[in-house]
């Protein structure tokens, strides 16, 4: 396939690639389009997220990418926002202990912060704002959220991050014990990805 239909993912994480192959699955063939990974260009650049919205941060990547790929990028930022912390850990979402992508500290500190926190005040969801960008300097973004209450244990091995202990709003079920199928059907990420459906429409069609 020529690069001139290829869109490319600000991420290195190969299961993360794969999930938006699944979720963007149905307007890629329409379309004749192929989502590949930033592992194929080495020497992209780190971005700074230093934006204080998910959205911002998002843009700063996919802008980035598009500028060094010369290729149509997508990008998110997402995290976990509890009500009663005012939707913090929000954008610190990853680092929230201190150490980025520390997933189980992340966990252990914030069920210790809420440890008094009642379970009639645990509510709390997952926010991921998505954003394409073009070399032109085009933008076009899109959110989602994925609602449901804090469990006061880890439950599952099917997520990762804060899965484990959000429980999906009307079900029993955390994120983590959901099959993939059934995440993405409702996660913020999926959600975020299909309200972008239109923009890869209008934009790469």
């Amino acid at each position: 396939m020529s690069d001139a239909r290829r869109v490319v993912l600000a991420t290195r994480n190969d299961h993360k690639v794969v999930e938006l192959r699944e979720i963007l699955g149905d307007v890629c063939a329409e379309l004749g389009l192929e989502i590949v990974g930033a592992s194929e260009w080495p020497d992209a650049p780190d971005v700074t997220e230093d934006e204080v919205t998910f959205e911002g941060n998002a843009r700063l990547k996919a802008e980035a990418l598009a500028r060094h790929t010369g290729l149509p990028a997508l990008a998110d930022d997402s995290g976990l926002a509890v009500d009663v912390l005012g939707g913090a850990p929000g954008i610190f979402s990853a680092r929230w202990s201190g150490r980025h992508g520390d997933d189980r500290a992340n966990l252990n500190l914030l069920l210790a912060q809420l440890a008094d926190v009642k379970d009639e005040h645990r509510a709390a969801g997952f926010v991921c704002a998505a954003v394409l960008a073009l070399p032109d300097g085009t933008v076009r973004s899109a959110a989602g959220h994925f609602r449901g209450t804090l469990a006061r244990e880890p439950r599952g091995e099917n997520g990762f991050g804060y899965d484990p202990i959000l429980v999906v709003e009307g079900d029993t079920r955390t994120a983590a014990e959901l099959t993939p199928a059934e995440k993405n059907a409702i996660s913020h990420r999926g959600k975020a990805f299909r309200a972008m459906e239109p923009h890869l429409r209008e934009l790469l069609g």
